[in-house]
């Protein structure tokens, strides 16, 4: 009797971690999601999921001071595409990836693009300054230590993912996302269909 409750112990632990890694919301990797079929699409398994245009979810309301101590909101930026990377100084993917987001923003900056940062876990904001000046980043980024406002992104993002990237369209909607590192030409694959879409 205890043998054959094992498998099914060890069946349900992995269906509950593959639901817990693909945020068991709107967004999944690996094909379509929600109940009609419709929405969301890993196209090439690529693990970038984007959202069509009428499936898609307004993003929370994100609040707080940059690094820098400024006020900064994700309201702010409504009417231009948002691109919100979540990043520490601590994570070496962030590390590798953090040339390519500062030359997708430089080239997109005037083109209605804006890039917001999420800094999170780093023990101190100087850490998280020291990268951002080491790295040539420019664009802002929000100091959130514990992962207060990612966490209002339920289902979209996860703490313990990072890096991680969301696209937000000119309307404050989910637009795209991914959960790990990606390239430039990943990152403009992102960017690029979003900032195409007519208003």
């Amino acid at each position: 009797m205890l043998t054959r409750r094992l498998p099914r112990r060890a069946a349900l632990l992995s269906a509950a971690a593959l639901l817990a890694l693909t945020g068991c919301g709107g967004m999944s990797a690996g094909g379509k999601s929600g109940g009609d079929g419709k929405g969301y699409v890993d196209s090439d398994n690529s693990g970038i999921v984007r959202a069509k245009v009428d499936k898609r979810s307004k993003a929370p309301k994100v609040a707080g001071k940059t690094l820098d101590g400024k006020d900064v909101s994700l309201a702010d930026f409504r009417g231009k595409v948002v691109v919100l990377n979540v990043w520490g100084s601590w994570c070496p993917p962030c590390r590798a990836e953090a040339a390519d987001f500062q030359q997708a923003h430089l080239e997109t900056q005037d083109k209605g693009v804006q890039f917001l940062g999420i800094n999170t876990r780093d023990a101190t904001q100087d850490n998280a300054l020291a990268f951002t000046s080491s790295k040539g980043i420019t664009y802002p980024s929000l100091w959130d230590p514990d992962a207060r406002e990612i966490l209002k992104f339920t289902g979209q993002l996860n703490p313990n993912a990072i890096p991680s990237t969301l696209i937000i369209d000119r309307e404050g909607r989910i637009a795209a996302r991914v959960l790990r590192a990606v390239t430039i030409e990943e990152l403009r694959s992102m960017i690029d269909p979003v900032l195409n879409e007519q208003v």
